[in-house]
C-alpha cells in the first residue's frame, strides 16, 4: 500500500502530528527492530526504557526502510534538512504517541485483522495463562479456529510456538492476528498483561470479552504502587485506544472486584463470579489429587462439574474461562461437556513423571508471587492431609524485581510447609544471595508464629536444590518446585543458560531409582 495511505489511517487514529516527504511510497511492512527491516518497511523510531529507537534511524534507512515515523521533533527536523523527500511523520513523544503510531500503521498493512477476530482478554495477578488455556479448549471443543497468544506459547489453528513475552508489541500481535485470519480463525484469546495495558501495546485492540481474575502484591518495581498497578490492569475494561469490551467477566470474591466493576461501567454485560459470591458460582466443592468437582449454578440453571483439573485457585480459573465462553455464544451444556476434556497449561501444577515409583509427588508450578504461593502450598496441604504426608516447597525470588515480596513469600512458605528449601530463581544483575538473605527474613519472621516453624534449607544453585528438596522427601510427601514453571532458561549476570525445573527433577527421580537398583538388584 502506499505511504499517503497508511499513514492516514494513522492520522485517523489521531496517533501522527505532522508528516513531510513523498506520500506515492510503496510501504510493504512495518517494523520497531532496525535490525528486522527490510526494503519497503516504515521504521518506528520510539523511545523506550532501556534505549531510543531514533539512534537507529541511519541503520534501518541502510536496510532499505521507506518511510521513518519518530517521536522526536528534533530527529524530524534534521531528516526534513538532510532528506527533504523521505517519506516522514512525527508522532507526539508523550503518552505513548510511537506506540500509537506503531498500532495504527500495523493495523494498516496487516489489513486490520483485528476487526475481523472475536477478541477475549484476560487480565490479573495470577491465572491469567491457565484461564487462556481453559478458554482456548472450550472454543476449540465447539469447533472454533483459535489464536491463543500468552505467556507460554502462541497457538495459530492449532499450530504452536514459544512465546517470546505475555503480550507483544502491537506490530507483532496484529502479524500473529494476521495469521490467524488466513488460517481461518475466528476467535482470540490472550492475556493483556498490566505492563501492556499501561505502555499500550494494545492499543487500539478491540476486546470482545475482558476478564480479570486477581490482583495480588507483582510488578510494583515497575508500577511503584498497588493502587498504580491496578489502574494499569482496570483499563482492560474501559478499553486502550477503542471501544470498551461489550461483556467484563470479574472474580466477585477479590477485594478489586468493586473497582473493576465500576471501571467495566462502559461495557454492555459484566458477568461476575466466585465461590463465595457472583452469578457464576461454584457449589458444594470436592477436591481431590487430579480431579475437582463442584455444582455450577448461573442465572441461566445449574451444572455439574467435573474436572480432571484440582486445587481451589483453579475453581477460579475455571469459573473465569466458563463465563467467557458463554459470553462467546456456547451453551450451558456444551461448557459442562467441554469441561471434562480440559487440560492444565504446562508449568502449572505439572506433576513430574516418575515421582510415583517413589511414593511422592513432586509437583512444578509457576508460582512466583506472594498469594500463588500460598495458593500452592494450600492445594498441596488438602492433597497430603489424608497420607499423612508433609509438604516441601522450594522457590527463590527473582532479581532486579521488587524486593518487597521477598519476605513475604518467605513467610508464606514457611508457614505453610514442613521443609523449605530457598534457592535462586532467575537473580538477573544481583547476588544470589543477597536476595536469598532477605527472602529468610521472613522465613525468620514465620518462626515465630504458630504453624511457622518450618525446616529451612538453603542452596543458592537451584539444581543442587532440587536434589536437596527431592532427596529430603518421604512417601506420601508432595515436593513443590515454585516460581518458574514451564520456563526453560535460568538469567544471571553473566548471562542466560539453559534450565528447566521438570528436566531437573526428572534426572534426580531417574538417579534414585537407579540407586535403588544398584543396592538392591531391583527397584524397591
Amino acid at each position: 500500500m502506499q505511504w499517503s495511505e497508511a499513514v492516514g489511517e494513522a492520522i485517523a487514529a489521531g496517533c501522527v502530528a505532522e508528516t513531510a516527504g513523498r506520500g506515492d511510497v510503496q510501504v510493504r511492512g512495518v517494523q520497531y527492530d532496525s535490525r528486522r527491516v527490510s526494503a519497503g518497511d516504515v521504521f518506528v523510531a520510539m523511545r523506550g526504557g532501556s534505549t531510543d529507537g531514533n539512534r537507529y534511524i541511519d541503520a534501518a534507512l541502510r536496510q532499505g526502510a521507506a518511510a521513518i515515523v519518530t517521536d522526536s521533533r528534533e530527529v524530524f527536523e534534521e531528516l526534513r534538512a538532510r532528506q527533504p523527500e523521505l517519506a516522514r511523520a512525527r508522532v507526539d513523544g508523550a503518552a505513548h504517541g510511537g506506540r500509537r503510531a506503531l498500532a495504527a500503521l500495523s493495523s494498516a498493512v496487516f489489513g486490520a485483522p483485528e476487526k475481523r477476530l472475536k477478541i477475549c482478554a484476560v487480565t490479573g495477578t495470577n491465572g491469567k495463562t491457565t484461564t487462556a488455556y481453559l478458554l482456548e479448549q472450550m472454543l476449540r471443543g465447539v469447533g472454533r479456529r483459535c489464536v491463543l497468544v500468552g505467556t507460554i506459547e502462541t497457538h495459530v489453528a492449532g499450530q504452536v510456538r514459544e512465546s517470546e513475552h505475555t503480550t507483544p508489541e502491537s506490530r507483532d500481535l496484529l502479524a500473529v492476528f494476521a495469521e490467524g485470519v488466513k488460517a481461518g480463525c475466528s476467535e482470540v484469546v490472550m492475556e493483556m498483561s498490566s505492563h501492556a495495558l499501561d505502555q499500550e501495546r494494545v492499543w487500539g485492540i478491540p476486546v470482545d470479552v475482558a476478564m480479570f481474575t486477581n490482583l495480588t502484591r507483582d510488578h510494583l518495581d515497575y508500577h511503584g504502587t498497588m493502587e498504580a498497578y491496578a489502574r494499569a490492569k482496570q483499563r482492560l475494561f474501559e478499553g486502550v485506544g477503542a471501544a470498551p469490551p461489550r461483556v467484563a467477566v470479574i472474580n466477585a470474591d477479590d477485594a478489586a472486584a468493586g473497582q473493576m466493576m465500576r471501571a467495566a461501567a462502559g461495557c454492555r454485560r459484566v458477568m461476575s463470579y466466585g465461590i463465595g459470591g457472583g452469578e457464576w458460582r461454584a457449589e458444594d466443592v470436592m477436591l481431590d489429587a487430579g480431579r475437582m468437582r463442584f455444582r455450577l449454578r448461573t442465572p441461566m440453571g445449574e451444572a455439574l462439574v467435573d474436572s480432571p483439573l484440582t486445587g481451589r485457585v483453579n475453581v477460579y480459573n475455571l469459573l473465569a474461562a466458563c463465563c467467557a465462553a458463554q459470553a462467546r455464544g456456547l451453551t450451558l451444556e456444551e461448557i459442562a461437556a467441554g469441561v471434562k476434556e480440559l487440560r492444565p497449561a504446562p508449568g502449572r501444577f505439572e506433576v513430574v513423571r516418575g515421582c510415583q515409583d517413589a511414593g511422592f509427588a513432586v509437583v512444578v508450578d509457576y508460582a512466583h508471587t506472594e498469594d500463588a504461593l500460598a495458593n500452592l502450598i494450600a492445594l498441596a496441604r488438602d492433597l497430603v492431609t489424608a497420607k499423612g504426608g508433609r509438604v516441601i516447597t522450594l522457590f527463590g525470588c527473582g532479581g532486579d524485581r521488587d524486593r518487597g515480596k521477598r519476605p513475604r513469600m518467605g513467610r508464606v512458605a514457611a508457614r505453610g510447609s514442613e521443609v523449605v528449601v530457598v534457592t535462586s530463581d532467575n537473580p538477573r544483575s544481583e547476588d544470589p544471595r543477597r536476595i536469598v538473605e532477605e527472602v529468610l527474613v521472613g522465613v525468620r519472621t514465620a518462626e515465630g508464629e504458630a504453624g511457622g516453624a518450618a525446616e529451612c534449607l538453603v542452596e543458592v544453585d537451584r539444581r543442587a536444590a532440587i536434589a536437596l528438596a527431592i532427596g529430603a522427601a518421604r512417601p506420601g510427601d508432595i515436593v513443590l518446585l515454585a516460581g518458574k514453571g514451564h520456563e526453560k532458561t535460568q538469567t544471571f549476570a553473566q548471562g542466560v543458560v539453559a534450565f528447566d525445573d521438570v528436566a531437573e527433577a526428572e534426572d534426580v527421580l531417574r538417579g534414585l531409582r537407579a540407586g535403588e537398583r544398584n543396592a538392591g538388584g531391583e527397584v524397591r
